[in-house]
């Protein structure tokens, strides 16, 4: 068993708190995902877990064991850096192998082991190359080969795609995901990316400021944002907001945009009662004037992503985008009308930034 659980963690540098009081538990086999804007102390917490950065306070726990003043190597983790830190004189099978040669695992045991992470990451072809005769994907897959050869308990990931193009990312992060899946190994990867954490987490856990906003499932953080903050933070392109005042039939009034809410999601809104709204581009698209929920504008960019276009438009004097697959029709200053609908509104609290969602 490796279950992590993470029990009032305070993390400070003097004076100054990183991590307040953090609680998490993590099961056995399963890939969570740190994300957050940078100094939201992601990292710090994933370095306390490998144990690189000392606890100030609270309790971490690997398979029921009490690590928190152990040392990294008696923790049973791995670890894959931003940084792939290979030896530039030793060849790529050096690298893989480094950390069983110096325990004094021998080599009719090493050899075996070499052969199935080279395979799985396929490097088989590369192992008598120094790392200098490598791409970057290349050598962030030795850097990860020579963390699984140690078959750890928990991997964990600290951006290790960051220093990659947008291809080789894409690639690299299928796989991570395959090779989870293979291992089933406790995993914890941090990125500032939301794309990437969408597409290869089984759980998310979004900081900010040294806690925890939300965690949950992809689906959970992107369907049921618990906050402002969360639903602009996921999600491509962002989310449009509105601050309106609700009026009676459960409408939303923002100037001249109204929007009818669903009053079984949000059964505790009352006429005159502040709020903002929260529509994503993605779950708007072209409309008929007069339909449920339609916004009149004016087309002021259309951008091009291949099978559907984002429409950024202006209305009341305020930019709202749309995504549509028939923007290939549309040209600036084109006036046009979209919709969302009612299941798909998110309402949030204007003064703290919660949802207002009941169920």
């Amino acid at each position: 068993m490796a279950n992590i659980s993470c029990t009032d963690i305070v993390k400070s540098y003097g004076a100054y708190p990183v991590i307040e009081g953090m609680n998490l538990s993590i099961p056995d086999h399963e890939f969570v995902v740190f994300l957050g804007p940078s100094g939201c102390g992601k990292s710090t917490m994933l370095r306390m877990v490998a144990g690189l950065e000392d606890v100030t306070g609270g309790r971490i726990e690997i398979g029921g064991t009490d690590v928190t003043d152990l040392p990294p190597g008696e923790r049973g983790v791995a670890m894959v850096f931003q940084s792939y830190a290979l030896y530039p004189h030793m060849s790529v099978a050096d690298n893989i192998t480094f950390g069983l040669r110096r325990q004094g695992i021998p080599k009719s045991e090493i050899a075996p082991r070499l052969e199935q992470v080279a395979e799985m990451l396929g490097l088989a072809p590369y192992l008598d190359r120094r790392p200098k005769n490598l791409s970057g994907g290349q050598q962030q897959r030795v850097a990860m080969a020579r963390a699984m050869i140690k078959t750890p308990k928990v991997f964990l990931f600290d951006e290790p795609l960051s220093n990659l193009d947008a291809k080789l990312r894409e690639k690299l992060r299928t796989e991570i995901r395959k090779m989870h899946l293979q291992l089933k190994t406790t995993t914890i990867f941090v990125t500032h990316d939301q794309l990437e954490a969408m597409t290869i987490a089984d759980r998310i856990v979004l900081m900010r400021d040294g806690k925890i906003e939300q965690m949950g499932t992809p689906d959970e953080i992107f369907e049921r944002p618990a906050s402002r903050f969360v639903a602009d933070f996921i999600g491509t392109p962002a989310m449009n907001f509105l601050h309106a005042t609700m009026e009676e039939g459960h409408v939303a009034r923002a100037g001249g945009i109204a929007i009818t809410l669903d009053p079984e999601a949000f059964p505790s809104l009352k006429p005159g009662q502040k709020v903002e709204l929260g529509l994503r581009p993605a779950s708007m698209d072209l409309c008929e004037p007069g339909v449920e929920n339609a916004v009149t504008g004016t087309v002021v960019l259309v951008e091009n992503m291949g099978a559907e276009g984002q429409v950024i438009t202006e209305v009341e004097g305020e930019e709202m985008s749309f995504v549509t697959q028939r923007f290939r029709r549309l040209s600036q200053n084109d006036t046009v009308h979209f919709a969302i609908r009612r299941d798909k509104v998110h309402v949030f609290d204007p003064n703290t930034g919660q949802s207002l969602r009941g169920v």
